[in-house]
């Protein structure tokens, strides 16, 4: 049964790292965060404890301190997100969706290719 994933905005930041960079310590975690915006060590701490007791993350002790790992797969957790956003922002509708975040974000040309790409490839199935 595939898990469903309930991830606030601040533990997708966390899993994003955790995501691209892989494994990490606390420490780890919380310095690529301050790169970003202004997050307290504890607060950090706490919201890795609460994402390990949801399931979101795994641990492992190494020594005296702890290893973090991401406990749900990528694009599995990042579908799930966008198919609740087609249905509760964009009444069920991908294309609303798709127009929107084109609308709002200056694609580049090699975006723009892999999406045409991306079509041909659906429209051929």
């Amino acid at each position: 049964m595939q898990q469903t994933i309930k991830a606030t905005e601040a533990e997708l930041e966390i899993l994003n790292i955790l995501w691209t960079h892989g494994p990490a310590t606390v420490r780890d975690v919380h310095d690529r965060l301050a790169l970003k915006k202004d997050a307290g060590y504890t607060t950090t701490l706490k919201q890795m404890q609460i994402m390990l007791e949801k399931e979101l993350l795994s641990r492992v002790a190494s020594g005296k301190t702890h290893v973090y790992t991401a406990a749900v797969d990528q694009q599995q957790a990042q579908g799930q997100i966008v198919q609740r956003m087609i249905d509760s922002v964009f009444n069920g509708s991908a294309m609303q969706m798709v127009m929107q975040a084109l609308g709002n974000h200056k694609a580049s040309d090699a975006e723009l290719e892999m999406i045409r790409v991306y079509l041909d490839k659906k429209t051929k199935k």
